[in-house]
């Protein structure tokens, strides 16, 4: 007979057992509940125009009647390494010896746990997930017929296909999921449908992965923490005055403009990456504006209002509170393209209250559409185009979805499994979770952006029309401090190389920092982590550009202080943020940032 112990063992299994398949049935029910509130996408952005498939089988089809032997060369080779794989796999197991063959595949991230190596299954598995991705990245390299960017679409799409498939995003094919599920009598499971549920709840029925522990971080609190006031405020944005940690400040103030598409704290997540406390204590007079998260309310708003009721508005109240004639601006990303057409703008009205401009990883020429080719072209931006348009913006998680689809292993398979499959929460990363904390764009604003200057690059060519005059990157004409970021997936440092060289201005400095698009720039000179290139001669094409190029080890930023300090001005005493027409309004980093997503 059992013993007493294993009958306690056994009911306790069952009670657990029980348990679990109540709180499935719970959560399925939330399920229903949050799907049901889902407001979804309009139907254009869900896939690429199929013309993007019809052409590439078109000329495979015309391939295999012009050139059949090459074809049959793809096929007979795909087949042969497949066989070839199959019969190894078989010798191992025939052999009396539970052993994976010969494994000469390269390393891969996802295949990390020894089993991928070591058990037949697995690695049989793995090895025939890397000759069909093989297979399907070969055929679509030699595909004829093609232009460049059909050429560009069909292998990023292709390469999401891949990238879906692998076995490591299903539960039968995830050993560490399978482990993990044994370990803990499906209770790992369990908890991963908890966090699948929560995240569809939180995103109103859409399907977005936190990447980061959302009960981590309170902005204000320990992000954007930095401590400064709000000294005015408009229906566009917040303008914040920081606190001087100084005695004595330069006395011409810098304004930074951040993108929109996202929040202006990843510029002080924490006190020992924060560029504004950086630059505070430099002895900078600093001022930042904080963007509104627009609701449908702001449908018509374009980048003319951004201009005035932005940029310009910006610098007459700051000149006003520190009563200089002149400010240095900075522009980030998309903050850096509207800044750049600013200028121009003000070329034209003979105004000079910029005294310099900086430049984060921003766009003047878009003619290099790089990562984004697949989005910029017509069947995409007519899906946004009929988004806004049923809409009145373009809703955060779209934008969100858009971005992490460009580095899909990282942003949703790697996430998706170890949350939803391990049963894990998500780790406390200031920058992941200022990632997530997103922002509606205004519809007017967004389509003007994708036609005129991504896809027309109005700009950089005939001129980008706004305000009553027509606008080009050449009219960018003071001087310029530009920081680009070698391995920037959203604003290539070569095409913001090429936005630069068209500028009118006969003092330039151009740097490409290592690492991304945050990295690169979130780089403070005490973690001495990512290095710099600098290259006085902008007149070079940009592979000898780079050849040519010096680089320095640790952080731009002090590069960056030695060249505006001479463009600052003298030394004054340090002022109180606002003025007695300017009366704090609140505390930094002020509403608009932490106001809930607008629906």
């Amino acid at each position: 007979m059992r013993d007493t112990e294993t009958m306690r063992e056994e009911a306790q299994a069952l009670t657990r057992m029980q348990e679990n398949l109540d709180r499935i049935d719970a959560l399925v029910q939330r399920l229903t509940s949050a799907m049901s509130k889902r407001n979804p996408v309009h139907a254009a952005l869900n896939a690429p125009d199929p013309e993007v498939f019809t052409k590439a089988a078109g000329a495979w089809w015309q391939e295999a009647m012009q050139n059949p032997a090459r074809i049959f060369e793809h096929q007979a080779t795909f087949w042969t390494k497949s066989v070839q794989h199959y019969l190894e796999a078989q010798q191992a197991l025939a052999s009396g010896r539970l052993t994976a063959p010969e494994d000469t595949t390269p390393d891969d991230p996802r295949f990390s746990n020894p089993l991928w190596k070591s058990h037949p299954w697995f690695n049989f598995i793995k090895q025939q997930y890397m000759l069909n991705a093989e297979a399907i990245r070969a055929a679509v390299a030699d595909a004829e017929g093609l232009d460049e960017t059909e050429r560009k679409r069909l292998r990023y799409f292709s390469q999401q296909i891949i990238d879906m498939m692998a076995p490591t995003n299903f539960l039968a094919t995830n050993p560490d999921a399978l482990e993990r599920a044994v370990a803990t009598e499906g209770e790992s499971l369990v908890k991963g449908l908890e966090n699948l549920v929560a995240d569809i709840e939180a995103a109103d029925g859409e399907l977005q992965i936190r990447l980061a522990d959302t009960d981590a971080f309170h902005v204000g609190d320990n992000v954007g923490s930095a401590e400064g006031k709000v000294v005015y405020r408009n229906r566009m944005m917040e303008v914040i005055q920081y606190v001087p940690t100084t005695e004595k400040v330069h006395a011409t103030p810098l304004i930074v403009f951040p993108p929109w598409i996202n929040k202006f704290y990843v510029l002080d997540l924490k006190k020992e990456n924060s560029f504004i406390r950086w630059a505070v204590d430099q002895g900078i007079t600093l001022f930042v504006v904080s963007w509104v998260n627009p609701d449908r309310s702001y449908a018509a708003t374009g980048l003319e209002q951004y201009v005035e009721e932005g940029y310009l508005t910006a610098v007459r109240e700051v000149k006003a509170i520190t009563g200089q004639k002149q400010v240095n601006a900075i522009g980030y990303c998309i903050g850096g393209t509207t800044l750049a057409l600013t200028l121009a703008l003000m070329k034209k009205r003979g105004d000079r209250s910029i005294k310099s401009a900086t430049f984060f990883t921003a766009l003047t020429d878009f003619s290099d559409q790089g990562d984004f080719t697949p989005f910029l072209q017509n069947d995409f931006v007519d899906g946004i185009a009929a988004e806004v348009e049923e809409q009145g913006i373009l809703r955060s998680h779209i934008m969100a979805r858009t971005f992490s689809f460009l580095r899909s292993n990282d942003l949703i398979y790697r996430p998706a499994i170890r949350s939803y499959m391990m049963g894990e929460a998500p780790p406390a990363f200031d920058l992941l979770y200022w990632n997530g904390d997103g922002t509606n764009l205004p519809g007017k604003m967004c389509v003007q952006y994708l036609r005129r200057l991504c896809q027309g690059n109005e700009f950089a060519t005939q001129g980008f029309a706004m305000l009553d005059e027509v606008l080009h990157v050449s009219d960018v004409t003071l001087p310029v401090f530009a920081v680009t970021c070698e391995t920037d997936h959203i604003a290539a440092w070569r095409a913001s190389y090429s936005g630069v060289q068209k500028m009118g201005s006969r003092d330039k400095t151009f740097i490409v920092s290592q690492s991304g698009h945050i990295a690169g720039i979130v780089n403070p000179p005490s973690k001495k982590k990512y290095g710099h290139y600098t290259n006085e001669d902008l007149t070079l094409g940009q592979d000898d550009w780079l050849a040519g190029a010096t680089f320095h080890d640790g952080s731009w930023w002090p590069r960056w202080y030695d060249w505006i300090a001479p463009r600052s001005g003298r030394m004054v005493n340090a002022r109180t943020p606002g003025d007695a027409t300017h009366p704090a309004l609140c505390d930094a980093p002020g509403d608009y940032v932490r106001a809930p997503l607008p629906a």
